[in-house]
């Protein structure tokens, strides 16, 4: 049987030890990931009732074309810029509104 060091700081004694998990805390790692996935779920299931019929097609094109319009007015020297939408029968149009020196 080996010889135990004396005078060992509370943090020596322990260096090396890993302990084991339990039953126990299993169950709480497990049931832990169960509640973040069904968070995320829930919040990746329910958008908002607005805009559900876009498909990510239309909504990806629209992103482009708005950056573009961005771009362009940047380039042109309006840094901000708010943008107006209107409705005309079955039309719908999305214009800047510049700000007025």
């Amino acid at each position: 049987m080996a010889k135990i060091p004396k005078n060992l700081s509370d943090k020596d004694m322990v260096k090396g030890y890993i302990e084991e998990e339990t039953l126990a805390d299993q169950f709480q790692k497990a049931e832990a990931l169960d509640k973040e996935r069904r968070r995320r779920e829930k919040e990746e299931v329910q958008p908002a009732l607005s805009i559900a019929y876009l498909t990510p097609d239309i909504v990806a094109r629209l992103g482009r074309e708005l950056m573009a319009l961005k771009l362009q007015l940047a380039q042109e020297g309006v840094p901000q810029f708010q943008m107006k939408i209107r409705r005309d029968g079955y039309n719908i149009t999305l214009s800047p509104v510049l700000p007025k020196h």
